[in-house]
């Protein structure tokens, strides 16, 4: 699984694709493949403090641009890695994502998708494991899919900004909905969100996702 999300990554154009893990089983497998892999600490509280770590032990500059694609994300798709990349190259946000509207209702409702709601210049309001916006309107949950937005587990910052969030301790929302972009928030930082029109094949949260995984790999081969 990881190390179809190293070929994602390697063919978004990417200068150099490193691997930031503290499992040596992980690491090895890692660089027999080819890729390059760095064992880190064991205690981080989360995947972007695992990266800050990655980026010192590199000697990385902090106007360096680093984009985080999550090890269960085997599917993302190259042009959206390149695409989160070029926000931070291009604009004035200091971190960037991604989101896309449910295709199934079935999907939103499941708290190991993420949902996030985001303003009118595309500034996230908040991500979260319950279905948001609630609709005061309607007795039963809006039965249209596309009314709600999955987050898509990618990141992209600089050093400079990476080294700022890991000064700030973990937040309240941080640890009640085990979502690391919410210490961002709660830090009065935006996170700047640009939405897609097709929807990129969910990450893998569970056991029934790596079984459908699976079928996917096997299809394509």
């Amino acid at each position: 699984m990881i190390l179809h999300a190293c070929e994602r990554a390697a063919d978004s154009g990417a200068e150099s694709v490193t691997v930031a893990t503290d499992n040596k089983k992980i690491q090895t497998v890692v660089n027999q493949a080819g890729f390059k892999a760095l064992l880190t600490r064991e205690d981080h509280q989360s995947g972007s403090d695992r990266i800050f770590e990655a980026t010192e032990l590199l000697g990385l500059r902090n106007e360096d641009v680093i984009v985080n694609v999550q090890g269960d994300e085997p599917f993302i798709p190259s042009k959206n890695i390149a695409q989160v990349a070029s926000i931070i190259s291009n604009t004035q946000a200091q971190m960037a994502t991604l989101c896309c509207p449910f295709i199934e209702i079935s999907e939103a409702k499941n708290p190991n998708a993420v949902k996030v709601i985001f303003d009118k210049n595309k500034s996230a309001i908040y991500f979260s494991r319950s279905l948001i916006p609630f609709d005061r309107n309607t007795d039963t949950a809006i039965q249209n899919a596309q009314n709600y937005y999955r987050h898509i587990g990618i990141y992209a910052y600089t050093k400079a900004f990476l080294k700022q969030y890991v000064s700030w301790p973990v937040s309240n929302l941080e640890k009640t909905e085990r979502l690391e972009q919410l210490r961002v928030l709660e830090n009065g930082e935006e996170i700047y969100l640009e939405v897609l029109t097709n929807s990129p094949p969910a990450g893998i949260d569970t056991k029934e996702d790596l079984v459908h995984a699976n079928q996917v790999f096997n299809n394509l081969n």
